[in-house]
């Protein structure tokens, strides 16, 4: 039996993650943080650590002896990385690089292969001089979150040139009603709910021109789990390759809750506008297509819809009660 060790088990990517390697009959073994709630991941073998706590995580890796890593544990908040660039840094970049070493040592000790993924992002590309991206763009990030990024990111071609099977997923945006509350896409569609069932009147963001590629979450981690299985280690672009603006998914949030004179609901605070914002992301996965047999299955608009079905679903009406 295939055994996987996840960090980053209570996040979107990490849940769904858990599910598919379960549903295949994978032995699933994750890292849950000491400070948080412990996530409900039935199936799941949990072990509670700190990602920074290097030597703790080696000396487990090496007892688990795991036939796959996945480093999806990140401060994961372009935001948040600028509150906390220290923070950013010690987990996006320093802790994920040990985390190959690791992996590292448990091929030397065991004599087989470790399969080993790093969730990049498309932010390690920061403000790209042409668009869309492939895995051959210059990395030149332009927020903490992404200057953490792009250095994990090229500690996988370090480790792959020292015989680690590791893999730089570059993940364009990608979204499910798992995102929590605090991103900018689960903030649009649960407001934009709260509004359809009477409980707001208004949402407030920044930036509504910024372009984005927006994919189904659970389609990115089949790209990740194809990507650590391939013959090959190689980094591969995981993107949709249509770009959509901030507008466009708001305006697609506000259709699939009926109401399509929005434009007066929507306020634009300089507050949300973050100091460096790249205008357009938006990525070419012809790599893996060509390479992994991977494509998307879920547009933007059922993408937007999912998620707004499930914050209405969620949302009582204003009045009822619980409200």
């Amino acid at each position: 039996m295939t055994r996987a060790f996840v960090t980053g088990i209570s996040g979107q990517d990490g849940s769904y993650l858990a599910d598919r390697l379960l549903a295949e009959g994978t032995e699933v073994h994750a890292l849950a943080h000491a400070d948080e709630p412990a996530p409900h991941c039935p199936g799941v073998e949990l072990h509670t650590g700190d990602l920074t706590r290097v030597d703790d995580v080696r000396t487990l890796l090496l007892d688990l002896a795991p036939d796959e890593v996945y480093n999806l544990a990140a401060v994961s908040s372009v935001a948040r990385s600028w509150a906390e660039p220290d923070l950013t840094a010690r987990v996006n970049a320093v802790a994920a690089s040990a985390l190959m070493e690791s992996a590292l040592r448990v091929q030397e000790k065991h004599g087989r292969l470790v399969r080993f993924v790093q969730a990049s992002s498309a932010e390690i590309f920061g403000e790209p001089a042409s668009t869309p991206q492939d895995e051959s763009t210059p990395i030149r990030p332009v927020n903490p979150y992404g200057a953490a990024k792009a250095y994990a990111h090229l500690m996988v071609d370090v480790y792959r040139r020292r015989e680690l099977h590791a893999v730089g997923a570059i993940l364009y945006n990608h979204e499910s009603p798992r995102r929590p509350p605090q991103f900018v896409t689960r903030k649009i569609t649960s407001t934009v709910a709260a509004i359809a069932r009477g409980r707001a009147r208004r949402l407030t963001l920044g930036n509504l021109d910024a372009r984005r590629d927006w994919g189904w979450a659970p389609d990115y981690v089949d790209a990740m789990v194809r990507a650590a299985r391939a013959d090959r280690p190689r980094d591969y672009v995981v993107a949709t390759g249509v770009g959509h603006s901030v507008r466009d998914f708001v305006e697609a949030a506000f259709r699939r809750a009926g109401i399509d004179d929005w434009q007066d609901l929507v306020t634009v605070d300089p507050e949300f506008v973050r100091p460096a914002d790249p205008p357009d992301l938006t990525g070419d996965a012809s790599r893996a297509r060509a390479l992994l047999g991977w494509s998307p299955t879920v547009d933007f608009e059922e993408l937007v819809g999912r998620m707004v079905d499930a914050d209405l679903e969620a949302e009582p009406a204003a009045g009822l009660s619980g409200a």
